[in-house]
């Protein structure tokens, strides 16, 4: 008896190595060489993969080539130097070609009506990557920017209220509040200081950070900056990390890098934690009826309400709950304050167009000499304000790149797309085409966003589709505002101090920073 237990556990134990050996061949051999024969009978041909590295280590050399000098001038003609693989490539290749990044097969995607089509119609089949989750499980976790299938769509469905209708109307106030507050940190910094130099980037980071915090949170920036911070951290190694392979359980290696970054995701865990169970202990004892109408309590309710009905679907449970704070910190501030930025070295650089901007914001929002509050209602109508915020999103958008892989085989256009082949859609060199742009697309014009009738596919800044950024008319209502008071109290230059240099850092940022010359237009 104990011989036929003894024999079944080994054939077991046998043929469970027998499948992983045949998953591992199917995923680094198999799986890849199928799709590269389908995609070069389809004409679709690319740069030659390394065994196992693929393409990375010569993406790593073109960018850091192309990042190691700094631009001499303010030239928005940028796309060789934070895509120079896409330049090189599209060139050699054509606007379809695939490269690897490790063993994933990534095809580049820059025809518009191909991008609309699959944004639209094959959101529910495609999503993020496991190379894409694992780069940023430290750092966002599961939440809705990295969920796929049903858990992003009940993710989606918990979310989207917070950013919707009168609670969007509703966050308003806090908006005004806080940008009152950095304008008056402004104003007290130039009194104290002997020069008019500002770093716009960090008053804009911390204004951001302190909105989210307030709307979303209940707290402060004070009270989250810790995490703020932590997040800063975190954002900057996973940036790193995504220019290397990523093997299978490679993250549980002893290597500082994992070590280091592990202890930054338990610190900011720590920090969340202590405010998800002081929200838990105002109601345990009865303080509090309810977790907040805030996001977090939102998201504390629906987990609660699960509890108490059992259901045993979407499991909504308190890591979940941390990834999507996570998640909510660096997208709804960092994303924000980088546009901001941009806009307002924009702005500095182009002053006929922030006279143009200042008039229409004085017209419409502070009609009354007596009114120190804009006029939130009136914020649709800024058209010159919104064209430049787009020409911004248009020369300077966020994201770089758009990444979705394809969950199953689908018909796209011409092109069949194999399941396991990922859609790589680059945005900036889209965003910077002369042939949908015109021969001025390197340059600041916002008057091309006078008319809303282009191209569909050309212009995605907060994605499209149903997998779009929940949060845009939040991002929007807020850059808003806040570019408004900023114009109404102050008229700015670029500083001689200002170097040009934009880096990709999971988003595109300054990489000195922006320094503007603030001068008081009533002193």
């Amino acid at each position: 008896m104990a011989m036929v237990v003894i024999t079944s556990l080994f054939i077991i134990f046998v043929c469970l190595l027998i499948k992983v050996a045949y998953d591992t061949v199917s995923c680094y051999c198999l799986t890849p060489r199928r799709i590269k024969k389908i995609m070069e009978r389809q004409g679709v041909r690319g740069p030659k993969p390394r065994p196992l590295t693929g393409n990375i280590l010569d993406m790593a050399s073109l960018i850091s080539k192309s990042t190691s000098y700094d631009v001499n001038s303010i030239s928005h003609d940028i796309v060789g130097r934070l895509l120079p693989h896409y330049v090189a490539w599209s060139q050699q290749y054509g606007k379809r070609f695939i490269y690897w990044n490790g063993i994933e097969p990534r095809m580049c995607l820059t025809e518009t009506d191909l991008i609309k089509e699959f944004l639209l119609k094959y959101s529910s089949v495609s999503g993020k990557s496991w190379q894409q989750q694992e780069g940023c499980k430290y750092f966002i976790g599961r939440g809705l920017l990295m969920a796929n299938g049903q858990d992003w769509y009940h993710q989606r469905h918990i979310v989207a209220p917070a950013f919707m209708g009168d609670k969007l109307k509703s966050y308003a106030g806090y908006m005004v509040e806080c940008t009152k507050e950095m304008l008056q940190s402004l104003e007290n910094a130039l009194k104290m200081g002997q020069s008019s130099d500002v770093e716009i980037g960090e008053y804009m980071r911390r204004l951001t950070a302190d909105i989210i915090s307030r709307t979303e949170f209940d707290g402060s920036y004070e009270k989250g900056k810790q995490i703020f911070h932590l997040l800063t951290l975190l954002q900057s190694r996973c940036a790193q990390a995504s220019r290397h392979l990523c093997f299978p359980g490679s993250r549980y290696f002893p290597s500082k890098y994992n070590r280091e970054i592990k202890s930054l995701k338990m610190e900011v865990e720590r920090l969340l934690m202590e405010i998800i169970q002081s929200r838990k202990d105002c109601v345990e004892i009865g303080r509090s009826s309810s977790y907040g109408n805030d996001l977090l309590g939102m998201l504390l309710n629906e987990m609660q309400k699960k509890k108490i009905s059992g259901n045993n679907g979407f499991g909504l449970n308190l890591q979940l709950i941390m990834d999507q704070c996570k998640t909510l910190f660096f997208a709804g501030h960092e994303t924000t304050a980088i546009l901001l930025t941009w806009t307002v070295m924009l702005l500095a650089t182009n002053p006929i167009w922030q006279q143009k901007v200042r008039a229409e914001v004085m017209t419409l929002l502070f009609n009354n000499a007596q009114t120190q509050n804009p006029s939130v209602d009136q914020l649709s109508k800024l058209t010159l304000l919104q064209m430049v915020i787009n020409e911004s999103m248009r020369l300077y958008p966020p994201a770089s790149v758009l990444p979705r892989m394809a969950f199953e085989d689908m018909k796209l256009g011409d092109l069949h797309i194999p399941k396991g082949l990922s859609i790589w859609i680059p945005v900036l060199a889209i965003h910077h085409s002369e042939e949908l742009w015109g021969k001025d697309a390197n340059e600041f014009n916002p008057e091309r966003f006078a008319s809303k009738s282009f191209t569909p596919g050309r212009f995605m800044p907060f994605a499209a589709g149903p997998r779009n950024c929940v949060g845009q008319a939040f991002a929007m209502m807020e850059a808003k505002l806040i570019l408004a008071m900023l114009i109404s109290k102050f008229s700015f230059t670029i500083s001689e101090n200002y170097r040009h240099a934009p880096v990709v850092v999971l988003t595109i940022k300054p990489k000195y920073g922006v320094q503007v010359c603030l001068k008081p237009l009533n002193p």
